[in-house]
């Protein structure tokens, strides 16, 4: 294997553990292409992605192209390495025929999902969003319609309660570098045949966007549970109190019963009522504020039984 060509395509946190795999198992990486650098944090310095830090420093050429489609630098310079396959992991765009067809095993990618369910850019946040009690990694080969194909192989990972966006990300980052450094092997050498994808059973997961966060106090307990765990640590679920903003953190559902958004106790424990059960408030975010307990909320802003959170129509 330490042969093969690899041209490595991908830019957040989730393509860094399979880049690192590639490297450590003594892959030929010829070239990671990865975005470019972009405005970040407060002072929006110009920050490098991940993958580019972690190339950089084994000594891998990096290319960051605004677009991949009509490239004429890229495809000259993918051309002269004649990649035998082409590995992404969360590039973050489309890539067109002409490059997913030049590699000799063409090009494979890393979902987070096991598809066909939650084809599309944010599978992690859905399966929590739906209250998915497992979900996984595929790694598949790319078409140009979106992750519809061939199956070369996944692994289930459990979801547990206590999971988040953040550590469900972590984890099926992990998995997916595993499962690549077993999955490449088998593929290059004709034991592993990729298998096409139940067309029927697809299922697409649209964009996260800041305003989905919004909690909506008339749903169930568990529907705002999950919507928390499922934008923690972005975009945040948030909710208004005595019409300021703030983020829900971490909660828990709860028996209780009142008004929706309204509190329903208020000692060392903050429960609020929703429109079925109720939550226990455990971390929060007050708007310009630090992070802190249910506990610290209640003795700092004076919360009282009968309080309501939530926004004013």
């Amino acid at each position: 294997m330490k042969k093969i060509k690899v041209v490595f395509m991908g830019t957040p946190e989730f393509a860094v553990p399979p880049l690192k795999k590639l490297i450590e198992e003594g892959y030929d990486v010829k070239l990671v292409v990865t975005q470019p650098d972009r405005p970040a944090g407060r002072g929006k310095k110009l920050t490098p992605p991940p993958v580019k830090v972690v190339a950089e420093k084994a000594g891998i050429p990096v290319y960051q192209p605004e677009n991949v489609k009509e490239n004429e630098e890229l495809k000259r310079k993918l051309s002269e390495i004649n990649p035998d396959v082409i590995v992404v992991a969360a590039y973050g765009k489309i890539l067109p025929k002409w490059l997913l067809d030049l590699p000799k095993y063409g090009t494979i990618n890393i979902h987070a999902s096991l598809l066909p369910k939650y084809r599309g850019a944010s599978p992690i946040q859905w399966a929590l969003l739906n209250g998915e009690k497992e979900t996984g990694v595929t790694v598949m080969k790319v078409i140009p319609k979106l992750d519809a194909g061939d199956i070369i192989s996944q692994r289930k990972v459990k979801i547990e309660k206590e999971d988040n966006a953040q550590t469900l990300h972590d984890k099926l980052s992990k998995v997916g570098a595993e499962l690549l450094s077993e999955t490449l092997p088998l593929y290059i050498s004709g034991k592993l045949k990729p298998v096409p994808q139940k067309e029927e059973e697809a299922t697409y997961c649209p964009q996260i966007s800041k305003e989905m966060g919004r909690i909506d106090w008339n749903e169930s307990a568990e529907r705002i549970f999950n919507k928390i765990r499922a934008f923690t640590p972005w975009p945040s679920a948030y909710t208004t109190f005595r019409g300021k903003r703030l983020k829900i953190l971490k909660a828990e559902p709860v028996k209780g019963i009142g008004k929706p958004g309204e509190v329903v106790k208020a000692d060392r424990e903050l429960i609020v009522a929703t429109g079925s059960g109720a939550l226990k408030i455990e971390r929060l975010k007050p708007e310009g504020k630090k992070e802190i307990s249910g506990e610290e909320f209640i003795r700092g802003y004076r919360v009282k039984v009968g309080d309501f959170f939530g926004f004013e129509e």
